[in-house]
């Protein structure tokens, strides 16, 4: 399946890019962060981040489709 990904904060510095189209098996919103996490070497944990998809907030193990948007929001900090 053809997912659009969004990085914000930290994975958007690591990645280097502020999105990209992924090719991915992944079932959830989950697992595919743990294959792109492995692939480009992200340093946060999944457990810490938010998700979202098509614009609305859902839990780790919301199931994907094809053509979904999806956004890894990490924590932010800062004053």
């Amino acid at each position: 399946m053809n997912v659009s990904v969004r990085y914000f904060a930290l994975l958007r510095d690591e990645r280097g890019l502020s999105s990209e189209q992924a090719v991915s098996d992944a079932r959830t919103v989950s697992d595919l962060y743990e294959e792109l996490k492995e692939r480009h070497g992200f340093s946060l944990s999944g457990q810490i981040l938010q998700f979202v998809v098509n614009n609305v907030r859902v839990p780790a193990q919301e199931p994907l489709k094809d053509g979904d948007v999806v956004v890894f929001l990490p924590p932010v900090s800062g004053g």
